[in-house]
């Protein structure tokens, strides 16, 4: 069963382009989709979920926070080693795990997570290390298509259930 969701941000959670306002501000934007599933994942289901990303940004810290990311780790070299001590801090197991990154930084995460998912349009070099392609582009429902296939794979209903 996994009880842990971890998440790569740019080319993930955001498309992966990186914007500045004329005040040199970095604007990313999510998609609302991805949010609603991980807010099911945290507050309805009571799962844990964490971010583990190369870059800081305040923006990614705000996001985590209206979707009860607990754990946050920005600026991040090594994400494999990053998520060893989590793990080991949830005193969870790797298989308990599953992950989601779109490139070659992310590849440490994907030898420790045995669930490690990539959207469609994630380097192609990663795919043979990856569970699974997804579909759908990071930032544009990648996400929300990981926890669905998460919930299937915990024996759990689909995501409507939720709602109706």
């Amino acid at each position: 069963m996994i009880k842990l969701l971890v998440f790569d941000v740019d080319g993930t959670l955001s498309d992966g382009k990186v914007y500045y306002s004329q005040s040199g501000e970095e604007i990313k934007s999510f998609d609302i989709r991805d949010g609603l599933a991980i807010n099911v994942w945290n507050r309805r289901l009571n799962y844990q979920s964490a971010i583990i990303t190369g870059r800081e940004s305040q923006m990614v810290r705000k996001r985590a926070e209206e979707l009860g990311i607990e754990h946050i780790f920005m600026g991040i070299e090594n994400k494999g080693e990053v998520l060893t001590e989590l793990i080991a801090k949830l005193n969870l197991k790797a298989s308990e795990v599953a992950c989601i990154g779109d490139d070659l930084n992310d590849l440490s995460m994907f030898r420790i997570c045995q669930k490690a998912y990539m959207p469609k349009n994630g380097a192609k070099a990663l795919k043979k290390y990856a569970y699974k392609v997804l579909k759908s582009n990071g930032g544009n429902g990648a996400v929300r298509e990981m926890i669905e296939d998460v919930l299937k794979l915990n024996g759990d209903k689909k995501l409507e259930k939720y709602f109706l």
